[in-house]
């Protein structure tokens, strides 16, 4: 779901509901599967489709909000916490 969809809002409750799950037992069983909590994943997965965007010379603007960022500045801040440098590097 997360794939499919990397700009939308998600939260561990609705992508609990969306696998038929509680959220206790889909954390746990994301968790032991992928080896990383959800949105901790969710958070990496976003950054690895953005670095790629970024690759292509695509604005950080339109990156951010591709990715489910209303604002550039959390944008960049999330990039920089997440791959340890800012978003503008392939620019």
């Amino acid at each position: 779901m997360m794939h499919g969809d990397v700009s939308r809002r998600w939260t561990v409750p609705l992508l609990a509901q969306e696998a038929g799950m509680s959220r206790s037992a889909f954390t746990q069983r994301f968790s032991e599967r992928v080896g990383r909590p959800p949105m901790d994943y969710l958070m990496q997965w976003r950054m690895t489709v953005a670095q790629r965007k970024l690759s292509t010379g695509q604005a950080v603007a339109q990156i951010a909000a591709d990715v489910g960022y209303s604002s550039q500045s959390a944008f960049a801040h999330a990039f920089k916490r997440v791959m340890g440098q800012t978003p503008r590097f392939g620019r």
